[in-house]
């Protein structure tokens, strides 16, 4: 089904900043924060899923409750700080590094 609408015809671009959170007109702060909580989460997730265990389990090795690790494997990002998830990163092996940039 073809539509006149042109909005739906739009074939423009607007090149990425390289954050999605700034893209989104969050202030440059915040979304450098977002951006990085994201990438923790991403990275702490995917090693939790290599570790094969259950949640029960996860929950006891992380010091969390087994709903907070499903919301991690959800990749609730909203319900973790910066400082949580670079911690439970920590717990799993992980070596999170900050890095400055002028």
């Amino acid at each position: 089904m073809e539509t006149t609408d042109p909005r739906w015809n739009d074939e423009s671009r607007t090149p990425s900043s390289g954050n999605v959170f700034a893209d989104l007109g969050f202030d440059t702060a915040e979304a450098q924060v977002m951006l990085m909580r994201v990438k923790v989460l991403a990275e702490t997730s995917q090693r939790l899923k290599e570790t094969g265990w259950t949640q029960a389990v996860a929950a006891k090795e992380l010091g969390l409750t087994q709903p907070r690790v499903s919301r991690l494997m959800k990749g609730k990002v909203e319900d973790f700080s910066l400082d949580m998830l670079m911690t439970l990163a920590g717990k799993l092996g992980l070596k999170p590094q900050v890095s400055f940039a002028g």
